[in-house]
């Protein structure tokens, strides 16, 4: 549920054990991280300790975190405007590892944010627009997240931990608010920990910055055409089999971008990732 100092903090039965992970963890080059399923032991005495990580749906380098079901990436109308860009590589990343992405929209009650949700429910991606006014939404988005681990994550100060509250009002987590000097929210969240809420398992996590998703998650330029849902019904339809979705000519995927059917700003985002990693290496994604 949490990991701070060392020390992991397993819930078993309805009791949550404060342990330690064994040596030979970190001998293997693997140690375990919040949302892992475990082993422990229970001595009479002493810590108790972590003996075995058991196999993960999947993994995020940073935040730290596994076997997420769904990620819930939050951006909001003002302050901080959205930044595309950086949500559709959140997206992207969520369906390489195998996860939902869930977009949702604050503060709603400032300004509109029907242009922005547009942009993803054509991309066949979960859009929950919220504000304080707006319960019907956060209901919606709470029955879609009952039964499941779910990653909360976006820029900072887009209302996170505001979002969170709204849903869960026992957590009390504190909010803090934008910085006008450096543009962006202080950060309030500082650890990451998985809270078990209303049948849901939801972590708040330190926000994703450009350069963790540049650093931590890029994918192959083989896999990255499957990682934007809107592109799937037209993945084997171009005429050329080697296709690069980004300029080629008789490409069914720019075709859907002309025809209005995949919106271009995702498209943008698509060519810009691909650019970043075309000329990569297999190995050195290893190291990234």
């Amino acid at each position: 549920m949490k990991a701070v100092g060392g020390f992991y903090y397993v819930r078993c039965d309805g009791v949550v054990y404060e342990c330690k992970a064994r040596g030979s963890f970190r001998k293997h080059g693997s140690s375990p991280v919040v949302g892992d399923r475990v082993r422990i032991s229970v001595p009479d005495d002493g810590y108790c300790a972590i003996e075995e990580i058991l196999p993960r749906k999947n993994k995020l380098k940073r935040p730290a975190l596994a076997n997420i079901d769904v990620l819930v990436i939050v951006c909001s109308t003002v302050d901080p405007l959205p930044n595309f860009a950086v949500i559709d590589k959140m997206t992207a990343a969520a369906v390489n590892n195998r996860m939902q992405p869930v977009i949702v929209i604050s503060k709603n009650d400032i300004k509109n944010g029907d242009e922005a949700a547009e942009i993803y429910r054509t991309a066949d991606i979960a859009v929950f627009q919220v504000s304080p006014d707006s319960a019907d939404e956060a209901q919606e988005l709470l029955s879609l997240l009952r039964g499941k681990v779910s990653a909360f994550t976006g820029n900072s100060g887009v209302g996170k931990s505001t979002l969170l509250n709204m849903l869960f009002p026992s957590l009390e987590l504190p909010t803090g608010e934008i910085s006008e000097k450096l543009g962006r929210g202080r950060h309030t969240t500082r650890v990451v920990e998985l809270f078990e809420q209303n049948g849901c398992y939801v972590a708040d996590t330190p926000g994703f910055s450009t350069v963790d998703l540049q650093r931590y998650e890029m994918i192959d330029k083989e896999q990255l055409q499957y990682c934007f849902p809107e592109f799937r019904e037209y993945l084997g339809h171009c005429q050329f089999t080697s296709c690069a979705h980004t300029c080629e000519k008789g490409c069914a995927v720019l075709a859907a971008v002309t025809e209005g059917k995949i919106h271009p700003s995702r498209h943008k985002s698509y060519v810009a990732m691909y650019n970043e990693v075309k000329d990569l290496k297999p190995w050195q994604f290893k190291n990234t």
